[in-house]
């Protein structure tokens, strides 16, 4: 399951609910008598608040690396792990009935970690609810049993609260684990829908090279009679001319096949250092100049970090963005292509970069904006727009862990931006996340 920056983001918000749970099932238990000593769960439950409160306030530094996102998750999931093994201790451990509640870390490290990170969380439960057990049977550590029942209970009253306590543990466990299934569900479903998107993508991608590779082998006649028609009309500058400006469009048309066949070949995502000023001049060569001179293409590319990205990935990107903005203007205006840094900001990475393509053009209406994205949604059917492009973009940004936004005025033009990630200076990695 391909990880999601929000992960760490979900598990921050649903903890701060959790330490609400906290308090709030401590006192209860502790007003009915079941609980004598509710002191060192209320310890537990602010210093679960403490650290939630770090992971929130480290959001702002967060990167959307893979590998350093795992980390992070596993870091706070390690955490979760030992809270809740200190909050069942102090609440008679061998006997709580929620301790069915470990089981929800599992879950979430399946969700989200890789490799041998899940393994290593079971065995952090296993080892810690364990030790506990062993602990306390060999009377090193001191029992912390509840009473469920007062001693003048009749013998029908007693055992009824802790009968209570064990239906509420299971039937919570119980919707909290409907909850994470039809999560994982419904990402499984949107991963499968993207799948068959790119699946068609990639069928079309080898449709344009297979054409192509057609148009580029008549070429090469095309060429060879032209140039022996060139040797027989020496003597004559006008025909002499013209044979030169037909060879000179020839050669424009295959180097234009021979960069379609490479851009529609398939290519695996490699996230490393990217040179986004690289890639913008390599997004230019391929899009050349504008056929009819209507249209000024402009660069202002800013001094900026290397991105963690797959560079082949992100002039595809580009190529998608500048053709529908040369498309949004039909009678001529400005197409700017602008790199620069974001800085220190709540929802980007520190020093991320931005990438901007923006035109002039006809714009897109208030009311598209939040379908742009959809995939087949489009406003250009009539010129041959299918309405994937925009969708597969946002989907490949997605996977080197950044972000595509749209910005548009109705009749006064449109920015896309891309945003990365920047490198860490030392180490060749994306920072912590």
């Amino acid at each position: 399951m391909k990880l999601s920056p929000e992960g760490a983001r979900w598990l921050v918000r649903l903890r701060f609910g959790a330490c609400g749970s906290v308090f709030g099932v401590v006192t209860v238990a502790w007003a009915w008598g079941v609980l004598q000593r509710p002191w060192p769960l209320y310890a537990v439950g602010g210093a679960i608040l403490a650290y939630n409160l770090l992971f929130m306030l480290s959001q702002r530094d967060w990167a959307v690396s893979p590998r350093n996102l795992e980390r992070n998750i596993f870091l706070q999931i390690l955490f979760d792990l030992a809270a809740l093994t200190a909050l069942l201790y102090f609440a008679d451990l061998p006997r709580n009935p929620f301790l069915s509640y470990f089981v929800f870390h599992v879950i979430i490290g399946g969700m989200y970690l890789r490799g041998w990170l899940p393994a290593a969380v079971t065995a952090a439960a296993t080892v810690m609810v364990g030790g506990v057990m062993a602990l306390e049977y060999a009377d090193v550590l001191p029992a912390f049993p509840l009473k469920f029942s007062p001693a003048s209970a009749v013998p029908w009253e007693t055992g009824g609260l802790y009968l209570l306590t064990v239906f509420t543990a299971f039937a919570s466990t119980l919707w909290m684990a409907l909850y994470f299934t039809i999560s994982i569900r419904r990402y499984v479903d949107q991963a499968q829908a993207a799948i068959r998107q790119k699946e068609k993508l990639l069928g079309i991608g080898q449709l344009v090279a297979g054409i192509a590779h057609q148009i580029a082998n008549p070429l090469d006649g095309v060429q060879n009679c032209l140039q022996t028609i060139g040797e027989h009309v020496k003597d004559n500058p006008n025909l002499t001319e013209y044979v030169q400006m037909m060879v000179s469009a020839l050669d424009r048309i295959e180097r234009t096949a021979k960069r379609v066949q490479a851009f529609a070949r398939p290519h695996g995502l490699t996230l490393q250092s990217t040179d986004v000023g690289a890639v913008v001049e390599g997004t230019l060569q391929f899009l050349g100049p504008p056929p009819d001179g209507k249209i000024h293409i402009r660069t202002e590319l800013g001094e900026v970090p290397p991105v963690f990205g797959d560079a082949y990935t992100l002039q595809e990107v580009l190529i998608n963005l500048c053709t529908n903005a040369l498309a949004a203007m039909p009678e001529g205006g400005t197409l700017t292509i602008r790199t620069r840094t974001l800085g220190d900001r709540a929802d980007d990475a520190r020093d991320a970069v931005a990438v901007e393509v923006a035109d002039t053009g006809v714009g897109i209406p208030r009311t598209d904006l939040e379908k742009i994205f959809e995939p087949f949604f489009t406003t250009r059917s009539e010129s041959g727009g299918t309405g994937l492009g925009l969708g597969l973009c946002r989907m490949l940004i997605h996977e080197m862990g950044g972000r595509l936004t749209v910005q548009s005025t109705a009749g006064q033009g449109t920015t896309f931006t891309v945003i990365l990630n920047p490198m860490e200076e030392k180490g060749g990695q994306a920072p912590f996340s």
